[in-house]
């Protein structure tokens, strides 16, 4: 466990949930401090870290799977509230004498809660609520002591407690977006059944995370890969904050980047924020890399590798060249990963969530790594990380600037990566930035963004036959990235975006819009 921050804490246990991090957003948007622990933590060490409340996260297996994960039992015995959800509820009912079976009808999406009894779970949230199922298993016969305060249709037990102990479960999700008052249901735990104060902000969280950094790195330095996107920013910036000279960073040109990338961030860092800032253009190098290569997640890996040997060079000449004095001047390497990044790439902690993809900064990392990591954002969603940037002093040009992903514009690229291709993508990338900002439209969405397809059609152009690329749009509206719609901009708009790009760049005639949600589409195509 980490050392133990100034605040009373709400430990969140993970049993695998897509969702888990979610809660934990949930809280800290409470200004509650929230800590993630594996779900196998022993309930001794839980009674050294003394939170004033316990969630149990959802899941997806079954409390009676053969390979379920299953808590400390005694984490019952510990006189403190417990909020079990979906999976979390329904392993505190099989732990505590009641009965849990799978449901002949499968609970999924929006549904209608009606609050039956009193609690404070509910309190002043009126006696119908709209909320979020997922869930195939429910609960069919009560713990003892438990009673039931909420229902649904298809649940009878959708909500329960126990009065005395203060153990409450929730069948429904109200970490997410879909359930309205799920935000409240989650502050009356918090504050009317645990009795926190609200008194983590991310002031404290920049003043906390200096410290952590100072203790980890000592007098050690500090390497980061700085892109010039919201997160390697906001790193740089923290990082700096904490360390000063001996943070020293590295822009990589890997020919995936988009226009006009490399001066902006000489401009702001090497310039403004006086950094040591160490420019390498290494775009040959990812480039010949790539030749040939369409596989996605082998793309991914591919510049997570190469990205790291660039840096290994970079620190090598650093140094003066001797691999001696590269290990001892440089030990960390610094980087910006996210909550989502996580998520989506491994098992945190050794919980059993499921892989959806790599990020390069997760999960192609070579294995044999020559630094140690230095992540000081990897427990932030986006929104987060931008109100970090702010109070760091970055401008509002990189602290809402939309997400773009690590592996650059080789992944808005399905197919194979070429420079005549980037041309073409960059371009294209470059009028959706341009309209969208002229527009007003810019910082009212999460992204934004063109990508190329292995698609060419025929087409009109000059009274001439031609046939040429499709480059698709790609606009979406998320809080925090985990979930997505695509964006109803006006028609005039998109019509003045694909007119652009059909003029404009060389070799494109066609622009289509794309009108899937995520799930069960990604945000990124690849």
């Amino acid at each position: 466990m980490s050392s133990a921050p100034i605040h009373s804490r709400l430990l969140i246990l993970d049993f695998g949930s897509q969702y888990t991090q979610v809660i934990a957003r949930r809280i800290r948007e409470a200004q509650v401090y929230s800590q993630i622990v594996p779900y196998d933590t022993c309930a001794e060490e839980i009674r050294k870290i003394a939170p004033k409340g316990i969630i149990l996260s959802g899941g997806p297996a079954s409390v009676y799977g053969s390979k379920a994960p299953q808590p400390d039992p005694e984490i019952f015995k510990l006189g403190i509230p417990v909020l079990g959800i979906c999976y979390g509820m329904q392993l505190m009912g099989h732990h505590l004498g009641g009965k849990v079976e799978h449901s002949e009808r499968r609970e999924y999406g929006m549904g209608s809660l009606e609050v039956v009894k009193d609690c404070a779970l509910f309190k002043g949230l009126g006696s119908s609520l709209e909320i979020w199922n997922s869930h195939g298993d429910k609960l069919t016969k009560l713990p003892a002591g438990f009673r039931i305060v909420a229902k649904t249709s298809n649940s009878p037990y959708a909500a329960i407690e126990h009065p005395g102990k203060k153990f409450f479960g929730l069948q429904f999700h109200p970490e997410v977006v879909h359930t309205p008052k799920g935000r409240e249901i989650l502050k009356n735990f918090v504050f009317h059944v645990c009795g926190f104060t609200a008194d983590w902000t991310m002031g404290s969280f920049i003043d906390e995370s200096c410290a952590r950094i100072q203790e980890q790195v000592g007098k050690d330095h500090v390497i980061l890969g700085l892109s010039g996107g919201v997160d390697s920013s906001v790193a740089a910036a923290l990082i700096h904050r904490a360390i000063g000279e001996q943070l020293t960073c590295v822009f990589v040109n890997n020919g995936l980047l988009r226009a006009n990338e490399e001066d902006a961030v000489r401009k702001l860092f090497g310039d403004n924020f006086q950094m040591k800032l160490r420019v390498v253009n290494a775009s040959t190098q990812f480039l010949s890399k790539l030749k040939g290569v369409t596989d996605p997640e082998r793309k991914r890996r591919i510049i997570g590798n190469e990205f790291i040997k660039v840096f290994e060079g970079a620190v090598e000449k650093l140094a003066g060249g001797s691999a001696k004095s590269k290990t001892q001047k440089f030990k960390f390497l610094a980087q910006g990963t996210l909550y989502p990044d996580v998520i989506e790439s491994v098992a945190i902690a050794g919980n059993p969530a499921a892989l959806i993809k790599s990020h390069h900064n997760v999960g192609g990392l070579p294995k044999r790594m020559k630094f140690q990591l230095v992540e000081p954002l990897r427990e932030l969603f986006k929104d987060e990380v931008r109100e970090v940037g702010a109070k760091l002093g970055l401008p509002k040009e990189v602290v809402q600037r939309q997400p773009f992903p690590g592996p650059g514009l080789a992944v808005r690229i399905l197919g194979g990566v070429t420079r005549e291709r980037l041309r073409v993508l960059r371009e294209a990338d470059s009028i959706v930035v341009a309209e969208m900002k002229a527009s007003n439209w810019y910082y009212k969405v999460w992204q934004s963004f063109a990508v190329l397809l292995p698609v060419r059609s025929v087409g009109v152009m000059g009274d001439e036959r031609t046939y040429e690329n499709t480059v698709a749009l790609r606009i979406v509206e998320s809080q925090d990235g985990m979930t997505a719609d695509w964006v109803k901009v006006p028609y005039e708009l998109l019509a003045r975006i694909s007119g652009r790009i059909i003029n404009e760049v060389k070799g494109v005639n066609r622009v289509v819009y794309d009108i899937s949600s995520k799930p069960p589409a990604t945000i990124e195509w690849e």
